[in-house]
């Protein structure tokens, strides 16, 4: 067997025998056309006949055409086109997709209880992309009797809640929740309890805020051992922590206990269990505070010393209580001057927010802020001995107290004071944001709401 390439045929010598077979047909043709065209001009009828062969001709020519082109195969896809069955192109995607085709979408957090069952996902599923509702993201909860479904969904902005809520009705979904997302859901679920975690094992106070991110919008309460007012015991909570449908009981590792209340939604057995273990890996890790510090030059050219407190500054803040007037001490605590003193080791303590100290270069502690979380709320004070009042150390220790409630996600904080109190209101004022006053029974209440763009970036 030979291997012959085109280029080896091309170069051949012509075959003469070839060629003389194809003149003698083409003289053939020649000489029969030529007596064909005789007999029909010359006859009767010869010039219609020619006619009508004409019009046969085309009409044959132009069935053949339509023929083919309504029963031909289309042709194969080509390299820009998907491969498919039909001859269509497939819709433009990316950025090349018309403006109509795309819209405006919405992103929405739902949760459902479906039955636990084949195909009960799937009708979901259905009855969602019938409305042309994308699902980015799901986490099930098993239930005795079904199974909660967590959805991230992108629909079309157009789409009312209602008819996002009755197309899940329609798929049998039953007890659906429905609310607003925002890009920080777009996180996976495994990436965002791990954050949480790194962020918890690396500060104590950041438990609390860690498992209201964990578990949405709902209210945390830290409760002591005992009452800082009265020295009462609080009731004792299992080990294990205790789960009533909307409400969650969990043993503080610092002491007391952690109370986590959610009346809109029912927590699930796959919440608690995660709340559990935040909770377990805070105990093991024991008390810690972020060593860090800075220090800054006041307008007047002293230098004092900015960090975070804990209960190690216990001894401290009491020596500083000696030197504060009572005047100061009753504009801070509002009350008795001997709770003042009691109310130390539950204002230093991480797990009720966070407190920054203000240390002279002498080692001398001449001021204490507080940012203490209160719920669904945030309260800032400031206790600022009477030497070292009016010298800017209130403002900066308050500016830096707001900048960690917007890494936070608070969306206010409020100071109660006096309206006496002149350089408590001159602080949050120059905090310049958008503020609210209330006065209540000779107290005064200033709320600021905390704005991004406006929230100076803790150091």
């Amino acid at each position: 067997m030979t291997d012959e390439t085109p280029a080896k045929r091309a170069h051949r010598p012509p075959h003469w025998r070839r060629d003389l077979v194809e003149l003698a047909a083409l003289f053939t043709a020649v000489a029969a056309a030529d007596s064909v065209a005789n007999t029909v001009v010359h006859g009767p009828d010869g010039p219609t006949l020619l006619v009508a062969s004409a019009a046969a001709l085309l009409a044959t020519t132009g069935f053949h055409t339509w023929w083919a082109r309504r029963h031909h195969p289309a042709p194969p896809p080509t390299g820009d086109q998907p491969r498919g069955t039909g001859s269509a192109p497939a819709p433009a995607s990316g950025p090349h997709r018309p403006q109509a085709e795309a819209g405006a979408t919405t992103l929405w957090r739902m949760r459902t209880t479906v039955r636990d069952e084949p195909g009960s996902l799937a009708a979901l599923c259905q009855a969602l992309a019938h409305h042309r509702v994308d699902i980015l993201a799901l986490q099930t909860h098993p239930l005795a009797d079904g199974t909660v479904d967590e959805l991230l969904l992108r629909a079309p902005a157009a789409l009312p809640p209602g008819v996002l809520t009755h197309a899940v009705a329609t798929g049998g979904g039953s007890g659906t929740w429905l609310e607003r997302a925002d890009a920080h859901d777009l996180v996976d679920a495994p990436t965002r309890v791990l954050n949480l975690a790194t962020r918890t094992a690396l500060d104590a106070s950041e438990l609390p805020l860690a498992l209201r991110q964990l578990l949405g919008r709902c209210t945390i309460h830290s409760i002591p051992a005992r009452s800082p007012r009265s020295g009462t015991p609080a009731e004792p909570v299992p080990a294990e922590g205790v789960w009533e449908e909307t409400v969650m009981r969990l043993r503080d590792p610092s002491g007391g206990s952690i109370t986590i209340e959610r009346p809109y939604l029912p927590f699930t057995p796959t919440e608690f269990a995660r709340a559990r273990a935040l909770v377990e890996l805070d105990a093991r890790l024991g008390p810690r505070v972020p060593p860090r510090s800075d220090v800054l030059t006041l307008p007047e050219g002293n230098a004092i010393t900015v960090r975070r407190a804990d209960p190690g500054d216990l001894v401290a803040a009491r020596e500083m209580h000696d030197r504060c007037s009572p005047a100061t001490l009753a504009l801070r605590y509002h009350g008795p001057i001997g709770d003042a003193d009691r109310y130390l080791r539950h204002l230093l303590s991480p797990r009720f927010g966070r407190t920054l100290a203000a240390y002279t270069a002498s080692g001398r502690l001449v001021a204490l802020g507080h940012l203490l979380w209160d719920g669904d709320e945030t309260e800032v004070a400031l206790l600022v001995e009477d030497d070292w009042q009016r010298r800017g150390v209130g403002a900066e220790l308050l500016a830096r107290l707001v900048a960690l409630a917007g890494e936070a996600r608070c969306e206010s904080v409020y100071a109660v004071t006096q309206a006496s109190n002149t350089g408590m209101v001159a602080a949050m004022r120059a905090l310049d944001l958008p503020l609210d006053y209330q006065i209540e029974e000779g107290t005064l209440v200033i709320t600021a709401r905390l704005a991004p763009a406006a929230v100076r970036t803790a150091p």
